[in-house]
């Protein structure tokens, strides 16, 4: 894993694997570029095409730095990360990748940045393409820092706290996450100038419609895979659609 420093001091994690035109891959909240990434096979299988994979652990995620202030996630500051890591490597284009969380961040990144040459928002909906319900914070916050998980009784808190769990996370962190204001920035969707893929689970019904989701961005197309929320991730249908996306874009 490499390191640097972003726009506002913050150590972010990243992997930097294989050559030629650059993608950039952001997972979602709770995970990291291992599980997200690594481990469902999604980097061997750009790499395999002839492609470079950065893949950065977000801000109170994996490898990165884990503040617990919510201040430091406030303003879109995972948008800024994502940026400045483009400007860390010194890119001129590169194609962007999100999943869950992480297609929130490209949704904010994507519009108005020059460098993007395409767009994959992947576990995502028209539900969800503008950040998180606000309401559903606190809710997700308090059970991240209960002490029992037993005692835990909203359905939505005690399944992003066993995920928390299953996955190692920094739970004081994720919970600043979700109480910093503004944390993911709205994406004007209708000002995204590239290709885009939306790519969900037949059975993810977290995240609303991934028609309703494409119809609001002007060059965008559907893909619609085996799996859930959780479980689309793993399958090979996933990572090959995102490389026959790019296959189509600029054969590799």
């Amino acid at each position: 894993m490499r390191r640097f420093r972003s726009f506002d001091d913050t150590e972010i994690a990243y992997l930097d694997e294989g050559s030629g035109p650059a993608v950039l891959l952001l997972h979602g909240f709770a995970a990291d570029h291992e599980l997200n990434w690594v481990a469902p096979g999604v980097v061997r299988a750009l790499v395999e095409s002839g492609r470079r994979v950065l893949a950065p652990d977000a801000r109170g995620h994996g490898s990165s730095e884990k503040p617990t202030d919510p201040a430091r996630y406030a303003g879109g500051a995972m948008v800024e990360d994502a940026r400045a890591l483009l400007d860390h490597e010194g890119l001129v284009d590169v194609h962007v990748v999100g999943y869950s969380m992480g297609s929130m961040v490209a949704s904010g990144l994507v519009p108005g940045e020059p460098r993007a040459r395409s767009l994959v928002l992947g576990g995502i909906g028209d539900g969800a393409a503008q950040g998180p319900p606000r309401e559903n914070a606190g809710r997700i916050a308090a059970a991240l820092l209960a002490e029992d998980a037993a005692t835990i009784t909203d359905r939505l808190g005690r399944d992003f706290r066993a995920f928390a769990d299953r996955t190692g996370a920094d739970r004081r962190a994720l919970a600043a996450i979700q109480r910093a204001p503004n944390r993911v920035r709205r994406g004007r969707l209708e000002q995204v100038a590239v290709p885009t893929l939306v790519l969900v689970g037949n059975e993810d019904r977290l995240v609303g419609s991934a028609q309703g989701l494409a119809d609001r961005i002007p060059d965008a197309r559907v893909r619609v895979i085996p799996g859930d929320h959780i479980t689309a991730v793993g399958g090979p249908a996933f990572r090959g659609a995102i490389v026959e996306f790019l296959d189509q874009l600029e054969p590799s």
